[in-house]
């Protein structure tokens, strides 16, 4: 199953962190852009070309310390056909260094239009006699709140391709709250969202105790991802409000099991930008981006303690 390989690339960096490759070209170091620039010109061509190159950067300090990437996907749909072969060719990339690739793409519909999201993103499509895989996801984050008929099709297909996803369920940003903490029959739309997430999770089941059916439990909300935690053993958190978004390892905590297992923490900006916040040369960008992806595991293991897998 998708997630046990997650699991054990995560215990065998132990590392239980992702980097977000959520590029913006001002991220991108000047001499990167310019090169691009300069052969494809000042065109959506040459700004797919310069994050593809920083991407590469990233990937190729990071593989051997981080166990997986997140690429969200509209940071590359925002330009265009070229942009979205970009994520391909960065999912290519990570895939080739053997790193785990969750596709933050939050796909959210029902019955046929899902099948092709599922499809899209973590199947294989049929082209008159040959198969293809449109995209090289191992994961993809989707929105829930639609009920069953949007999470149906997705793990049927997970099934039959090795793949995952995360469904949002407690949601990082400030106002998650207006809906999701609303409560029905004395219980909280998240939480409801949750154990939906532990039956959906029966038909994937794990070797090491979490199914293929994730939850996204934002850092930002420390009590409700350890309520969570208590209340969905068989539920692997992907948890994103770490870093940029004000969330510490001491937030993180309650998300891990007595094995060090149960989440894999998030940091976009704070990796990919981790240049600027130092403030050396923009040519050391991505040893940069390890440094930080160095402090970042060491500060979240000082709460986690050793990783062990067992089945």
């Amino acid at each position: 199953m998708s997630l046990d390989r997650l699991i054990e690339k995560i215990e065998q960096t132990q590392n239980p962190t992702v980097a977000g490759l959520d590029p913006k070209l001002a991220y991108v170091p000047e001499y990167i852009k310019e090169k691009c620039f300069e052969k494809y010109g000042e065109t959506l061509k040459g700004a797919a070309k310069a994050l593809l190159e920083f991407n590469k950067g990233l990937i190729d300090a990071l593989y051997d310390i981080v166990p997986a990437v997140k690429p969200q996907a509209a940071y590359y749909e925002m330009y265009g056909p070229a942009g979205v072969k970009t994520l391909y060719k960065t999912q290519e990339y990570a895939r080739s260094k053997g790193m785990y690739v969750i596709t933050d793409g939050k796909r959210n519909d029902i019955g046929t239009t899902m099948e092709a999201y599922a499809a899209a993103h973590l199947g294989k499509v049929q082209v008159g006699s040959q198969t293809y895989e449109p995209f090289l996801g191992d994961a993809l984050t989707v929105n829930g709140y639609l009920g069953s008929d949007g999470i149906k099709p997705l793990i049927a297909t997970c099934r039959e391709n090795d793949k995952g996803i995360f469904v949002l369920v407690k949601t990082s940003n400030p106002s998650s709250g207006e809906l999701q903490d609303r409560k029905i029959d004395g219980m909280t739309i998240y939480e409801t969202m949750g154990h939906m997430c532990e039956k959906w999770g029966e038909e994937l089941p794990g070797v090491y105790g979490y199914s293929g059916v994730g939850a996204v439990v934002g850092a930002t909300y420390p009590e409700q991802l350890r309520y969570l935690r208590d209340v969905l053993p068989s539920t692997f958190f992907l948890i994103p409000g770490y870093g940029a978004q004000g969330a510490g390892a001491k937030d993180i905590a309650g998300a891990f099991d007595k094995n060090g297992l149960g989440g894999i923490v998030n940091s976009s900006r704070g990796i990919m930008c981790a240049y600027q916040k130092e403030k050396c040369d923009e040519h050391d960008y991505a040893e940069a981006a390890r440094r930080e992806a160095i402090r970042m595991r060491d500060d979240i293991m000082g709460v986690v303690g050793k990783i062990t897998i067992s089945k």
